[in-house]
């Protein structure tokens, strides 16, 4: 298993700017560590790059210790939920047609309420993997109950930092 910064150095130099943002939205900013290793875990599935996956979960394992595992478990089922409702709600919103909008989703989400961290955490981390997705629906969702669980908006704003990177990572990593 590869180490970040050994991911970090396989990325080109025409990623340079990705390989340095990798580093710093992984080590500063307003998030807890929980929250910032949740995001970044969870952002890693999203991108689908396993070399970079594997990565991150070590780092996050090594940097969490005994806090890892919930973390990751809940990083893991937001990637799964956001990756089948960001697809169903961008649909709803791309179509624009209200028969859909008010058709019943029918779609099991019981994990969204069910998490073994905390309520708000789990939103922020579903937040970050719906910006990578692009579903603006859950993206306003999900930041509006972050808010009003009392995040910050520099929260939020590094939440989407991170997802933002580490999708670049993915995305040099297979170019």
């Amino acid at each position: 298993m590869a180490s970040l910064e050994v991911v970090r150095g396989e990325l080109a130099d025409a990623h340079r700017d990705t390989r340095l943002n990798l580093q710093s939205v992984l080590e500063s900013g307003s998030l807890t560590p929980e929250q910032r290793w949740g995001v970044a875990v969870a952002c890693a599935f999203a991108a689908r790059n396993e070399k970079l996956k594997e990565a991150i979960l070590h780092e996050a394992r090594q940097a969490l210790g005994e806090k890892a595992e919930p973390v990751v478990e809940d990083a893991r089922a937001a990637a799964s939920l956001m990756g089948m409702n960001n697809v169903y709600y961008r649909f709803r919103h791309m179509v624009g047609k209200e028969s859909y909008s008010t058709k019943r989703a029918g779609l099991r989400m019981n994990r969204l309420v069910q998490v073994l961290t905390n309520k708000v955490d789990f939103e922020l981390v579903c937040l970050a993997v719906s910006a990578i997705n692009g579903c603006e629906m859950c993206v306003q969702s999900h930041e509006k109950v972050v808010i009003e669980g009392g995040l910050s908006e520099d929260q939020v704003h590094d939440a989407v930092r991170i997802a933002s990177v580490v999708h670049a990572a993915a995305v040099g990593l297979e170019s």
